[in-house]
This record gives C-alpha cells, structure tokens and sequence, in this order.
C-alpha cells in the first residue's frame, strides 16, 4: 500500500510493450462493488477468496504486467500461484514514504480510522518477511517513479 504498484507498474508494462492490469480494479468490476465495499460487506475473506481467482485469470495467458494489492501476496495459495506462474516484484518502501503516498488517496480498507504510521508499520512487520519470498526486490523511494521502473529492469536483465 503506497509502494507505486499501479504508477510503477504502468509504466514498466508501457516500457515492456505488455498490458497493464491492475488486479484490484479488476476486482471491482468482477464484483459490481468497490473493495471497501467488498469488506464492509462481505469481509476480507470473501475478498481474498475473489482476488485469488482474479489473479488466477490474469495470470494466465499472454505476458502482462499485473499489479497485486498488498495483501495478496500474504494468502499461501495466491503467493504460490504468483511464484509458479509469475515473476514476482517487491517494491520496498521506507515507512515514511509509504504514509505520505497513502495521505494522497481514500478508500483504504486496512487504514481505516488508524494512524497511518502505526497501522503500516505493524503490517510491515508481519508482511515484509513474506514479501521478501519475491524474487526481485526493488526498492520505492521518493524519487520519480521511472527511477523504479529502471531499478525493476535491471533487476530483469532488460
């Protein structure tokens, strides 16, 4: 959350030649609902069972660049699913980046009425561990975003 997943990821598919899908998009539009809707309503299992699936679909089929909400990688079976079928980029970022960018944008389910400070820094110390299974880890500064999207393909070999 606030790495530049869906920024970073845009232009890494427009600098491959690829699509870009962003899963959490996709997401709402397979739902008819907006993911803050999704987990008020039907809770985060319900929306992890349905990211899954999505991913699943996206993943399979012609090369595209798909950005992942920054749970998915955390459910075993959709991080096996990425690690199988996928190349998986971490896009690691300071915390306090990570509270500026999310200052920038609502609807964050997971920050909901909590200190942004607090509540990332407590899903980073449960997440980064599993985070850090990617094979690629690229670090999201304060910088431009092209600054990433060059660090991913040299982490590529492109």
């Amino acid at each position: 959350m606030g790495s530049g997943k869906s920024t970073v990821g845009r232009r890494l598919a427009s600098r491959l030649h690829l699509p870009f899908v962003d899963a959490d998009h996709e997401i709402e539009v397979a739902a008819g609902l907006s993911i803050p809707e999704i987990f008020a309503r039907f809770g985060e299992g319900h929306f992890r069972d349905g990211e899954r699936r999505v991913i699943a679909r996206l993943i399979d089929g012609e090369p595209k660049v798909v950005a992942t909400g920054g749970g998915a990688f955390m459910q075993d079976e959709t991080r096996q699913l990425i690690l199988d079928k996928a190349t998986a980029v971490w896009l690691d970022a300071d915390i306090e980046v990570l509270v500026d960018r999310v200052g920038r944008r609502e609807g964050r389910p997971l920050l909901k009425d909590r200190d942004p400070h607090e509540a990332l820094s407590e899903l980073a110390a449960i997440r980064n561990p599993v985070y850090a299974l990617a094979p690629i880890r690229v670090r999201s500064q304060p910088l431009p975003h092209d600054a990433t999207v060059d660090a991913i393909l040299r982490a590529l070999n492109l």
